[in-house]
């Protein structure tokens, strides 16, 4: 659907529902595309538990690598940021 800012402004309501049903919408200004609007894709979360049986840690390992950075630690790094 193709419709002028104008009429973009006027029937804004009517246009999200039609995007909402899959429908992409362009509006144009003096004949020139300037907008379209989409229904956005939707994302992916990753799924609990995927690399269960891939990393293996002990809770000490894994207490140490999420422990916060000490002063130095974070002094480091920040220097090694060029």
């Amino acid at each position: 659907m193709t419709v002028s800012v104008t009429e973009a402004k006027n029937k804004l309501t009517q246009l999200l529902t039609a995007v909402e049903k899959g429908e992409r919408v362009t509006i144009e200004r003096h004949g020139r595309v300037i907008a379209e609007i989409v229904k956005p894709v939707a994302q992916r979360l990753p799924k609990f538990g995927t690399l269960k049986g891939i990393v293996h840690m002990t809770p000490e390992q894994f207490r140490d690598a999420t422990r916060p950075m000490t002063n130095e630690e974070v002094e480091s790094f920040l220097q090694g940021r060029s």
